[in-house]
């Protein structure tokens, strides 16, 4: 349950990074959402974490959220954003997602 904890967490961090990512691009009121939104999913994001790392290592614990947090807001970048996706770049995002994955599984 703890590992869903922390992937959720990841998915918020992604959500909070999205939101400035939206704020930077945003006018008038708008922005004062963008940042409400933000707010929130840093929030949220921050109390899985601590939740997830009572029963996880909190150096894996870490790494992961860090890990999905970094994989998934390239991906936001490029889908949503319109960032580059050249082949270096997801050749790096590549080796974090096993290295993220390497982590999870000797890990107890």
């Amino acid at each position: 349950m703890n590992w869903v904890l922390l992937i959720i967490a990841g998915l918020f961090e992604v959500a909070f990074a999205a939101c400035l990512g939206k704020a930077k691009e945003a006018t008038g009121n708008e922005v004062t959402y963008w940042y409400i939104g933000f707010l929130i999913c840093l929030t949220i994001s921050m109390l899985l974490l601590v939740k997830a790392t009572q029963e996880l290592p909190i150096g894996t614990a870490y790494a992961v959220w860090t890990g999905i947090g970094a994989v998934g807001t390239v991906l936001v970048g490029v889908f949503v954003f319109k960032e580059p996706a050249t082949f270096w770049r997801l050749f790096f995002i590549s080796t974090l997602i096993v290295s993220i994955v390497g982590l999870k599984f000797v890990s107890h």
